[in-house]
C-alpha cells in the first residue's frame, strides 16, 4: 500500500476534544503532517476519561498525533505555544467561543506571530446571533431536522453516529487547503471557520429543495413517498434482514427474471419505477412476502445475480470480517491503551477513506494514540528549551510528560 505523505512538513498544532477538532487533527495527520495535540496540564484532553462505548473517541481520532501538555492558564505555558506557533503552518481548534482568547492563543494574537498562520476555528455555529452558544453533534441533529428526517413520525431520532462532527471537520480541511492554497498564491494566512449547524443544514438542502418543488412540507424518510419502488429492509427466511435497492427499470427485469416473478414482470402497472412508487403499498408487503420462502444464503445470491445493490445489516463490528477491507488494506491496527478501562489492548478500525491513484491510502501508523505528554520533552528541546527548563517548568506543573 502506498504511504502517502503529500502533508510532510506540515506542521500543525490541534488544541481539541472530543470528536470534532480531533478528527480534522486526524485527517492531516493521515496524510503526512506533524500534528501536535497540545492538552491541558494536568489532566489532559477530557475525552480521555470518557466511559462506556464514548470511550472509543480517543483512540479513533488520534492516532499519529505527538501529546504535550502545557498549562495555558500559565504565562510560561502559553510563552511555549506562541514559540512552536513561530513555524507553526495549521492550528486546530475546537473549544467553546471565547475560550482561545482568554488562554491568549486566540487568532488575533496568533496572527501577530505568524502572518502565514492558516487557524481552523471549528464552532457550534458560524458568525450570526446563534454564534457564542454551545452546541453539540446531537442538539444540532434536532436543530437542523436531521433528527426530524431520521426517525419515524413523532419519534425524531439521533443518527448512529457523530455524523455532524466528522462532516464538520471535514468540512474544516477542506477549507484549510484552500486556505494554504491560497497562502501560496498571497503569502498571508488567514482564519478558517467550520461549524456543526450549517454542516447539519447543509446535509437537509435536497430535502428542502424537494419540498420546495412539490409545494409539501417534507415528511421523515420512513414515512415520505420513496424514489424507487423496491428499496427496503426484507427479512429471509432464516430470519436475517438484507436491504435489497431496484433502482432502475432494467434492474426491476433482471430482478424479476432471476427470482422468477413472472406475474410482476409481465404486470404493465410495474412497468416503470414511477409506476412502481405508486404500487409501494402493495408490491413491497406482496415482494417481503415472496422472499420469506427464500434462505439468506439464496437471496444474496440471486440478488448478486441480478445486479441489483443489496446489503445484509451489519453491526459495526463486522466490518472487522469484511472481505473488502480487508482485502485492500482498508483497517488500521490501533492501540486501545489509551481508552478508560479497556479490556482488549488493540482493534482493527477503518482507514482514512482515500485512494491515490488506483491504491488504496493505508498510512504507516508512525505512532499510536498517545498517552498524556508522551511527546513533551521531544517538542520543548525543538524549540530551544534546556533540559533544566524543563525540569523546572515539570516542577510548577507548567508542563507534564
Amino acid at each position: 500500500m502506498p504511504n502517502v505523505q503529500s502533508l510532510k512538513g506540515l506542521s500543525v498544532l490541534e488544541f481539541s476534544h472530543t470528536v470534532m477538532g480531533p478528527c480534522a487533527g486526524l485527517l492531516l495527520a493521515e496524510l503526512g503532517a506533524d500534528v501536535i495535540k497540545i492538552e491541558p496540564a494536568p489532566s489532559g484532553d477530557r475525552t480521555r476519561q470518557l466511559t462506556g462505548f464514548a470511550s472509543g473517541f480517543f483512540a479513533t481520532f488520534n492516532r499519529n498525533k505527538r501529546s504535550l501538555a502545557v498549562n495555558l492558564k500559565t504565562v510560561a505555558g502559553q510563552k511555549i505555544i506562541h514559540r512552536l506557533i513561530e513555524d507553526a503552518d495549521v492550528v486546530i481548534e475546537n473549544y467553546g467561543p471565547g475560550t482561545m482568547e482568554k488562554l491568549n492563543c486566540g487568532w488575533n494574537t496568533l496572527r501577530l506571530l505568524n502572518d502565514r498562520l492558516i487557524y481552523l476555528s471549528l464552532k457550534g455555529y458560524l458568525k450570526g446571533p446563534f454564534e457564542n452558544k454551545p452546541a453539540l453533534d446531537e442538539v444540532v441533529q434536532f436543530q437542523s431536522g436531521l433528527a426530524y428526517m431520521t426517525g419515524p413520525v413523532g419519534q425524531p431520532l439521533r443518527a448512529g453516529a457523530s455524523i455532524v462532527d466528522i462532516l464538520g471537520a471535514v468540512f474544516g480541511i477542506v477549507g484549510v487547503q484552500a486556505a494554504l492554497r491560497e497562502r501560496d498564491l498571497t503569502g498571508e494566512g488567514q482564519r478558517v471557520g467550520s461549524a456543526l449547524f450549517e454542516s447539519a443544514a447543509f446535509m437537509m438542502a435536497s430535502h428542502i429543495a424537494g419540498g420546495a418543488a412539490l409545494n409539501e412540507i417534507v415528511p421523515p424518510m420512513t414515512a415520505r413517498k420513496g424514489a424507487w419502488g423496491i428499496y427496503d429492509v426484507f427479512l429471509s427466511e432464516d430470519n436475517q434482514q438484507l436491504f435489497i435497492g431496484v433502482t432502475s427499470d432494467s434492474q426491476w427485469l433482471n430482478f424479476c427474471s432471476v427470482f422468477q416473478f413472472d406475474d410482476l414482470l409481465t404486470d404493465d402497472s410495474l412497468r416503470t419505477n414511477a409506476l412502481r412508487c405508486d404500487s409501494r403499498d402493495w408490491l413491497l408487503p406482496e415482494i417481503s412476502k415472496r422472499l420469506a420462502q427464500i434462505s439468506y444464503e439464496v437471496l444474496h445470491h440471486k440478488c448478486e445475480s441480478a445486479g441489483v445493490s443489496w446489503s445484509p445489516v451489519v453491526q459495526p463490528e463486522q466490518l472487522l470480517q469484511n472481505a473488502h477491507l480487508l482485502s485492500d488494506g482498508g483497517l488500521v491496527d490501533t492501540s486501545l491503551e489509551t481508552a478508560l478501562n479497556s479490556v482488549a489492548p488493540s482493534t482493527w478500525l477503518p482507514a482514512l477513506p482515500l485512494e491515490f491513484g488506483d491504491e488504496r491510502v493505508r498510512p504507516d501508523l508512525s505512532s499510536q494514540p498517545p498517552t498524556l505528554g508522551e511527546h513533551t520533552d521531544d517538542i520543548l528541546s525543538s524549540i530551544g528549551y534546556s533540559k533544566k527548563d524543563i525540569t523546572c517548568l515539570k516542577a510548577d506543573l507548567t508542563v507534564i510528560g
